[in-house]
């Protein structure tokens, strides 16, 4: 399915917010997500069903200065 993450075009194979974050290997605890610009709490993140065109934004924090 064709997803749009944080403003980049991608095709993937999964059906939950959930299986996406782990097969792009977002295991920090601290990230914020956004699925059509509704904040989806990390509980939430299962059973968000993810369909063909959704906007998903995924936030981690920045160290530095």
């Amino acid at each position: 399915m064709k997803l749009i993450i944080n403003g980049e075009t991608e095709n993937h194979d999964v059906q939950t917010l959930a299986e996406l974050l782990a097969y792009a290997q977002y295991t920090e605890s601290t990230i914020a997500t956004a699925v059509n610009g509704e904040f989806v709490p990390k509980e939430d993140r299962e059973g968000c069903h993810l369909s063909d065109g959704d906007q998903i934004e995924i936030l981690a924090p920045m160290q530095g200065g």
